[in-house]
């Protein structure tokens, strides 16, 4: 059985159970990048780039919802960054996947190679082969982004800590309402809280936890003096969304399982990736390791042109490159470049009803 999700009703009232008479329900948004500070520095907020009350308000939701403690930060590549660079020295080694989210083999190769990192790269469905040995992290994303392949987050992570080195868990596609990837035995786990965490396509933020108190420093230091800092504004919204993300993020899954099994079932489908489907090559595990299949849908039309066609005629779909928001998006990948056929669409199912949102998506198919 997957470990268990993050309990929604407390998330709800943990900052309403610190309050006292006459204090807003809501968090206020505190605006400062300086702090009243007499005397010594001994603890407490002082400068806006070490940190400020509206990031303990949001760090405090996520950390509950990962059970670790969680920096925030102003993207998600700024999170993987914080993730990676800290934790790396010339001569280090660090593998990643290489059908996952372009942005961080780009980040590795062009960037931490220049300083001596030795980058390495594999397929997500055969990550674990070849072994771990040597390799100061091993970066996993599971499901991969854009093909919803999945690795073997639990027993990955064990082979890494029993070869000496750190696993970095990217868990975007998921949240933790879906996936705990620290419960697996990950040493980091990290997302894009621009995703569905966000919700509302309105947000820019990230997040990395641990539990190694030692790992968290490094990171904790790197943002401060590399200045990788959300603005206040951003993380009182994105604590707004987190406290409907348990429902948006039901609500997803549940619309995406009955999307994807009737777009299985559609003659104008080449083929079609979820793994929330018994006929998906990864069920087995996503029912191991994801308390939830999550609301992504991999399909793949026949060519380019009938791929574009179906999006820009879909009235519930928006084209757009990121995902996760609530209204329904979709976009064919290999423009990008990505090692897909031309033909592959990723859906993103938002929070339309989804007897609506099928009429729509069934009215574009060929």
């Amino acid at each position: 059985m997957p470990p268990k999700p993050p309990s929604a009703a407390e998330l709800l009232h943990l900052h309403g159970r610190d309050l006292a008479k006459g204090d807003p329900i809501a968090p206020p948004i505190t605006l400062a990048s300086m702090f009243h500070l007499p005397g010594l520095p001994d603890g407490g907020h002082f400068y806006g780039r070490a940190g400020g009350p509206t990031w303990d308000v949001l760090e405090a939701a996520l950390a509950h919802l990962e059970a670790a403690p969680t920096l925030v930060f102003p993207s998600g590549m700024a999170a993987i960054t914080a993730a990676l660079l800290p934790h790396l020295r010339s001569g280090d080694r660090v593998l990643l996947p290489s059908d996952g989210y372009y942005v961080t083999r780009r980040l590795c190769h062009d960037v931490l190679a220049r300083f001596g990192v030795e980058v390495e790269e594999r397929t997500t469905a055969a990550y674990a082969e070849g072994g771990f040995d040597g390799f100061r992290i091993v970066f996993v994303e599971s499901p991969s982004n854009p093909g919803l392949d999945l690795s073997d987050i639990a027993a990955i992570s064990a082979e890494v800590r029993a070869a000496g080195g750190l696993t970095v868990v990217d868990n975007t596609t998921m949240t933790p309402f879906g996936q705990r990837p620290l419960e697996l035995g990950a040493d980091i786990v990290v997302s894009a809280d621009t995703k569905a965490s966000g919700g509302h396509s309105d947000v820019l933020m990230g997040h990395a936890s641990t539990r190694d108190a030692d790992l968290l420093a490094e990171m904790t230091r790197w943002r401060t003096v590399s200045g990788s800092i959300p603005g206040p504004f951003e993380s009182w919204l994105l604590h707004r969304s987190l406290e409907t993300l348990e429902l948006r993020f039901a609500r997803m899954c549940d619309s995406a399982g009955i999307i994807a099994e009737r777009l299985a079932a559609h003659p104008a489908v080449a083929a079609l990736r979820y793994p929330g489907l018994a006929s998906d090559p990864a069920h087995a595990l996503a029912r191991a390791q994801m308390a939830r299949p999550g609301f992504l849908i991999g399909a793949t039309f026949a060519s380019a042109e009938v791929a574009e066609r179906v999006i820009d005629a879909c009235a519930c779909l928006r084209p757009a490159t990121s995902f996760g928001g609530v209204h329904s998006s979709a976009e064919r990948r290999a423009r990008w470049g990505d090692a897909v056929p031309e033909g592959f669409v990723r859906f993103s199912i938002g929070c339309e009803p989804v007897e609506e949102l099928w009429a729509a998506l069934e009215a574009a198919l060929p």
